[in-house]
């Protein structure tokens, strides 16, 4: 009963596939539906498959930092099969939210930040236990490290100096440190600064009825009194009093000047309305992390006019009821649901011939034959020949199959249990060197890198690829012959990508075979007899070609052999057959006669 409860912040197994693996999430909200259907606000994590290779070799890099700097287990005492298997239990944390079925939720299981002090060996010795250490964001393809960040140092502390003895001189540069606005023992009395005080304020609020935008922003008498009334007004009629040595008259000429009432306004006055808006609605999506509320939504502002008015905005009535709204919804969403365990057959299971499915496959004394070739496979994991079901697994020419240990393994892990032959290459530090010989008759799939497996059946698991080729019509090859002046071949040949005009071929094909209708084309020349050819042959003999040689001496260098061109009419000037004596067209008259 309560392994099928689950409750805001469990970690959660959903299925959105058969033959996938599952989904890792984080569940916020359990919300029902008009139609009484429960839906789960999650949070999503990623796994190593779902990222790009990129970020997969800068987590490898951030991964080795960590493991340089701590002081447990290091991965080169880990064997490959623990590398292989501690890779599926790394998941990338993301701020990315979205809205599941709770019907599709398949187990629970753990997720914690990755702990610098523990053996990484613990995640692997616990059952559907997983760790991130970076968070990835789906929408620009970055990885962050998820870690809190301890502000020690010169930027964050003050550093104290040792105390001046008598008669020492001070040798810091004054205008670095704080300047005194504020004595304590001035001639005023607290009743004195208290009227000044109020005198600031009035003076504060007639200046915001003759600004316009306060106007607008504060129509009201009261508003405006509230906000002249505010810390920013305080600060500087005192700031304005202890100026002017705490004299009165002197301090309130300033706060009047010529051009008018001093108008003092804080962060809550110069934001508008919108920039209001848009900061509650990222300071629900990213809470108080500051840096992205101000790259996301608010580039214009300063970070410290952000955190500034997220102070001042905790004091308004506004924050106060939107904690009161949020109670209230916390109270009424669901805070658990009860959901059965699947009991559905997955639809990757490999059954027999009657539609149940197979018993152990291969067990001693069974006298069925499986008609299916799936069933005389061994696993693609874990080697076996035997399990009380099978799954298949990977793409339907693939003809894999997985046992069920290694299945729940896929499911829950996004991998093999074994590593295949490719990773075991690449955990390797030195691979050895091969043979030539023994390398040609590798096969095609593992000079690629794809992983060989010897799964017992006689067909090969990767599909071949189909030959094909391009057969040219009679109508074409009249074409080429007729229409030279249209389609140019050795033009088109080197443009390949240039459309070729069919129209006008097709036009000056139509009009030279209506002048040519009473001589047909020769379509193709027939082979003639070796008889034939035989006779030719005897009457033109071929010619060799006579090498002119010279004795090398020592007074004259060595000559190059000089080779004379005979004089064949029929070749091209490239020394070629041309396309006419290659196929019997020309020359060959004496055969004719014959």
């Amino acid at each position: 009963m309560a392994a099928n409860m689950y409750r805001v912040g469990d970690y959660v197994y959903f299925e959105n596939s058969s033959s996938n693996p599952y989904l890792i999430r984080r569940i916020e909200e359990l919300n029902k539906t008009a139609t009484g259907n429960v839906e789960a606000k999650v949070v999503c994590f990623y796994r190593r498959r779902d990222i790009s290779n990129t970020l997969i070799m800068l987590a490898d890099k951030h991964a080795s930092k960590v493991a340089e700097e701590s002081e447990t287990t290091v991965e080169a005492d880990l064997t490959d099969k623990q590398k292989h298997q501690l890779k599926h239990r790394e998941l990338f944390l993301s701020r990315q939210y979205e809205s599941l079925p709770a019907t599709h939720i398949r187990g629970k299981c753990t997720v914690a930040l990755l702990n610098e002090t523990e053996s990484v060996l613990s995640y692997l010795d616990k059952e559907d236990s997983f760790f991130y250490s970076l968070v990835y964001d789906p929408s620009v393809k970055t990885l962050l490290a998820d870690k809190g960040e301890i502000r020690v140092g010169p930027r964050y502390q003050a550093d104290i100096p040792e105390m001046l003895s008598e008669g020492e001189s001070d040798e810091r540069e004054q205008s670095k440190l704080e300047v005194k606005v504020w004595d304590p023992n001035s001639p005023l009395t607290d009743r004195q600064i208290d009227q000044f005080l109020v005198v600031a304020r009035a003076v504060g609020t007639f200046a915001r009825a003759l600004d316009c935008s306060s106007s607008v922003r504060q129509p009201s008498l009261h508003m405006s009194a509230a906000a002249a009334s505010r810390d920013i007004t305080l600060f500087h009629a005192m700031d304005t009093l202890y100026r002017h040595g705490y004299d009165l008259s002197s301090a309130i000429s300033v706060l009047v000047p010529l051009g008018g009432p001093v108008l003092c306004r804080d962060e809550m006055e110069e934001w508008s309305a919108s920039e209001a808006s848009l900061f509650e609605e990222a300071l629900e999506k990213y809470g108080k992390d500051f840096n992205d509320i101000r790259q996301d939504f608010l580039p214009w502002k300063s970070l410290t006019s952000i955190i500034e008015y997220y102070y001042m905005w905790k004091t308004t009535d506004r924050y106060v009821q939107q904690k009161r709204l949020k109670a209230a919804e916390a109270e009424s969403k669901l805070k658990q649901v009860y959901i059965p365990t699947y009991s559905k057959p997955n639809p990757n299971q490999i059954s027999t011939s009657n539609g149940k499915p197979g018993a152990v496959n291969g067990a001693v004394g069974t006298t069925f034959q499986p008609q299916n070739p799936l069933l005389g496979r061994a696993c693609e994991s874990c080697y076996a020949t035997q399990s009380h079901q099978w799954y298949s697994w990977g793409p339907p020419n693939m003809q894999c199959r997985l046992c069920a240990t290694c299945w729940l393994y896929w499911k829950k892990y996004g991998g093999l249990k074994m590593p295949t032959q490719s990773e075991e290459e690449k955990l390797s530090p030195s691979p050895p060197a091969e043979d030539p010989r023994v390398r040609s008759h590798v096969s095609r799939q593992a000079m690629q890198g794809m992983p060989v497996r010897n799964t017992g059946s006689p067909k090969s698991a990767v599909k071949t690829r189909q030959a094909f080729f391009l057969h040219t019509t009679c109508f074409t090859k009249f074409a080429r012959q007729v229409c030279k002046n249209s389609l140019r071949l050795r033009q088109a040949a080197r443009r390949p990508f240039v459309p070729i005009n069919y129209a006008a071929i097709r036009a000056e094909y139509a009009d030279r075979h209506a002048d040519l209708s009473g001589s047909p084309l020769k379509g193709k020349s027939t082979r003639k007899p070796l008889a034939c050819i035989i006779g030719y042959l005897e009457i033109h003999p071929s010619k060799k070609p006579n090498v002119i040689r010279s004795t090398p001496s020592l007074q004259t260098p060595t000559t190059k052999r000089m080779l004379t061109t005979p004089n064949h009419t029929s070749l091209s000037i490239l020394g070629k057959r041309n396309y006419s004596h290659h196929n019997g067209l020309d020359e060959l008259t004496c055969c004719v006669s014959d």
